[in-house]
């Protein structure tokens, strides 16, 4: 694979120079684990050459994009990193996408080549987009004779169109060409494409790594979806970068979770807070039996009469939601010797802010740390004038994380970045002396009750703090006389059962009137993503759906109930 352009005598800066500099720095460490499917780095390096080769035989030009439809598998991260060697944009696809929206996404890219998967979680996605119009001219299914067949052209490659290139080499890949294409979430519209270099792939989940300390021989079980920022950056490029071994989980479940950790002594484990704390409560760790010491060491080795071995657990990067610190106790006292959380968005390369591994529990709790080096965080009013410590306005990001723009479409993207390099993230935050920030909510979820702005997000954190709540979700509703009030989804603590009174006494005592929900709704689960973020709009429609056992609060139209 060829060089690019970074100095030979710095950092790589872009992913074929980073597969490149894996494979001569830990050729027989292992790379990739999947099930059977077992790759060093030397292999794994190998195998980014037959795809990037194969690609180029398709007549794959640089700067053409591919998309990838498919769960977490080691298949995604070679065709992945092949693209990128080809000089591809990868535009990985969200697998909970239905037909409409892949076909979207696809034509919106202008995507000419498909990888996908039949079958997973029952989803035929070759069907899904049958008689769809998309620009896709060969569609590419892993583990079918299509994807054998896909590989086989990486031998036919010396006689393709080379496009002036030298017969069987691949093009130049530079620093500031652009990697991939992720698609925003559509919470404020259709999703749009948010642009990133080689030069910020790399560079972000360097810097990533090294705030959090992830090392060589470290073993990564990414269970963050690959086709979001954070599992595709923090997860494949941070464990290339550092020599880190990846193990791809398509579908989280606890137990498998706990197996995989103990049989393939995984130390390194991200996660959402309902991850953590359903492991935590599993039966096998609460179990007093079970909990022992090795080596002086308060974590139990092993899950009594489970037979999983959690003791190569050493770092957690835990977040999508609010982390009570009681959790964040938890998990250091039982799982994990680091404990961090951190800020981000796709506009900012996935990560903007992260706490540091020293930080106290409390300062993990309550806020999402401080930026990565080489990153700027500003909180500005309404008039764009920065605000002073403890107070609160919109969080705006500058460095070498911001995006480069959203793709084909300008106006969007100076909608968000400002003259001066500010992304502006909509984000509602807090910055203390320290530097620290905290999220207290969206712009757009706020909600005015009597005059009163309120921020679900603190709201949130606030329920965190009572004993009997494991989760909590908070959204405005209509009110006749204010105009809005909070409404409340919760879920019970394993072991408690508080019931609608006592919340609600409890609320009067923690936070002012106006923030007091004045609906309470106990739920079994709350609705997340596939990164474990809360979907409002399935609130929204739970909300407008009343179910027995919800609690209404009446108010006199003061703030007061």
């Amino acid at each position: 694979m060829p060089a690019g352009t970074e100095p030979a005598d710095t950092e790589p800066a872009t992913t074929p120079a980073v597969v490149r500099a894996a494979a001569l720095r830990w050729p027989g460490a292992e790379a990739l684990v999947d099930g059977e499917v077992r790759m060093t780095f030397a292999q794994l390096g190998a195998e980014v050459e037959r795809v990037a080769h194969a690609l180029v035989a398709t007549g794959l030009r640089p700067g053409d994009r591919v998309g990838i439809w498919a769960p977490n598998c080691w298949e995604w991260v070679i065709t992945a990193l092949g693209t990128h060697a080809a000089g591809g944009v990868v535009v990985p696809l969200n697998t909970r996408y239905k037909g409409d929206e892949a076909a979207y996404i696809l034509h919106r890219s202008g995507a000419r080549l498909l990888f996908t998967v039949r079958g997973f979680l029952g989803t035929d996605y070759p069907e899904l987009l049958a008689g769809r119009a998309t620009p896709i001219k060969r569609t590419v299914v892993f583990r079918s004779p299509s994807w054998d067949e896909f590989l086989r052209l990486a031998d036919t490659d010396a006689d393709a169109d080379t496009g002036g290139r030298a017969a069987g080499t691949l093009p130049e890949v530079n620093p500031d060409d652009l990697a991939d294409l992720l698609f925003t979430s559509g919470t404020t519209g259709r999703p749009k494409g948010v642009m990133t270099t080689h030069r910020q792939t790399v560079s972000v989940p360097r810097a990533w790594a090294d705030v959090v300390g992830l090392r060589a021989g470290d073993r990564h079980l990414v269970v963050s979806p690959f086709f979001h920022t954070f599992g595709y950056r923090t997860g494949i490029l941070a464990d290339l970068i550092v020599g880190a071994t990846t193990l791809p989980l398509a579908v989280v479940e606890v137990d498998t979770v706990l197996r995989l950790v103990s049989a393939e002594r995984v130390t390194t484990l991200p996660g959402t807070p309902t991850l953590f704390q359903s492991i935590l409560d599993d039966p096998a760790l609460t179990n007093p039996a079970a909990m022992s010491s090795a080596a002086g060491s308060p974590r139990a080795p092993d899950l009594h009469g489970a037979g999983h071995d959690l003791s190569s657990l050493r770092l957690s990067a835990v977040g999508a939601a609010s982390v009570p610190v009681e959790l964040v106790l938890r998990m250091r006292a039982e799982l994990f010797d680091v404990v961090v959380t951190g800020y981000g968005l796709t506009e900012s390369t996935g990560v903007a802010t992260m706490s540091r591994p020293d930080d106290p529990p409390e300062v993990v709790s309550r806020g999402v740390g401080r930026p990565l080096p080489g990153v700027e965080i500003q909180v500005v009013g309404p008039d764009g004038s920065p605000q002073p410590p403890g107070v609160a306005g919109e969080v705006l990001v500058r460095g070498h994380n911001v995006m480069s723009g959203y793709f084909d479409d300008p106006q969007e993207t100076a909608a968000v970045i400002d003259a001066d390099g500010w992304l502006h993230t909509g984000d509602v935050g807090v910055l203390d002396d320290d530097g620290y920030l905290a999220i207290t909510d969206r712009l757009k979820d706020m909600y005015i009750v009597g005059g009163f702005n309120a921020y679900p997000a603190e709201i949130e954190a606030a329920l965190l703090r009572h004993p009997g709540v494991a989760m909590a979700a908070v959204i405005g509703v209509p009110d006749r006389r204010l105009g809005e009030v909070g409404m409340a989804f919760l879920v019970r603590a394993n072991g408690h059962s508080p019931n609608e009174e006592e919340i609600i006494a409890w609320c009067r005592t923690e936070m002012a009137n106006y923030k007091v929900p004045r609906v309470l709704r106990f739920v079994d689960a709350l609705p997340v993503n596939p990164v474990g973020k809360i979907v409002k709009p399935t609130l929204r429609n739970w909300a407008t759906a009343p179910r027995a056992g919800a609690h209404t609060i009446r108010d006199d139209g003061h703030g007061r109930s």
